[in-house]
């Protein structure tokens, strides 16, 4: 009998990782997880694992964390969003932590005046010159808030249009952009800010959700997927300071086209300040 093939055989299987080795790198990424409530992005994981086993091939590491980790233990780790990992004690905290509480009832009593923290309003310009300016989306934006225009479907926080300059040879329609801005890092107010984000498509060319940068990691890409379903543009910013919120451009807004009966009952009310 011929062996011939043995010398092939063996060469393949020395290049496939052992079980032992695999099973040990697995049982380290649940150790560094379990110290990252927030979770790690693949290649951070990757780091570590390489970091934690020098000898390793760095293509196991990476065959384990991006192919067979989540497979081989449901139970310890999930994705909770693409590239992201982290141990599923944690989604259970997370899940406590955000059941809403009742309010708390105080007593009015006389205190010394303290100076005001940063309030979301305090964005709505700095974001309006940023979508004229840096973004160059608009060639006039004004903040606004409240509830101005007295609409139940809520005002935008910043609204812009953007027009031809007398030089441009080639003349577009006037543009409708709007803008939420959120200071609140908590899920369920960044989902109620998506939904009013969505709402001003009706009257509006492009519209902007803008929202804290140390939004967590999961809250962050299921609203980057929903916006870039639903062609809304995404913008992150340093909300610790107003004076220079560093705002950072994940996806620019797709334009579309809404109603024109809500443009016009939109506009009329913000023409003299809008087109002055």
């Amino acid at each position: 009998m011929s062996f011939e093939w043995m010398p092939c055989f063996l060469a393949d299987v020395a290049r496939l990782p052992r079980v032992g080795v695999t099973e040990e790198i697995r049982n380290k990424a649940i150790e560094i997880l379990d110290g990252k409530p927030d979770g790690l992005r693949y290649p951070d994981l990757v780091k570590e694992l390489a970091a934690a086993f020098p000898a390793a091939n760095l293509n196991t590491i990476r065959t384990v964390v991006g192919g067979t980790l989540e497979r081989e233990r449901p139970r310890d780790v999930y994705k909770p969003a693409r590239g992201l990992y982290r141990l599923t004690k944690y989604r259970e905290q997370s899940q406590v932590a955000e059941t809403p509480s009742p309010p708390t009832v105080t007593t009015p009593t006389t205190a010394t005046p303290v100076e005001s923290e940063t309030t979301e309003e305090d964005f709505y310009d700095p974001f309006a010159k940023y979508l004229e300016g840096d973004l160059d989306e608009c060639t006039r934006a004004i903040p606004l808030g409240g509830n101005i225009l007295r609409w139940k479907w809520g005002t935008p926080d910043v609204i812009g249009v953007y027009e031809s300059r007398r030089t441009h040879i080639i003349k577009s329609d006037t543009v409708l952009v709007s803008a939420e801005v959120k200071l609140d890092t908590n899920t369920n107010s960044l989902i109620t800010a998506f939904g009013q984000a969505c709402s001003y498509r009706l009257f509006s060319h492009k519209v902007y959700l803008v929202i804290p940068e140390d939004t967590d990691d999961e809250t962050e890409a299921r609203l980057e997927a929903l916006c870039q379903i639903f062609g809304i543009g995404l913008i992150l910013f340093n909300r610790s300071d107003s004076d220079d919120p560093e705002f950072r451009i994940r996806m620019r807004a797709v334009r579309g086209e809404p109603d024109i009966f809500y443009v016009n009952e939109h506009v009329l009310p913000l023409a003299d300040r809008l087109f002055p």
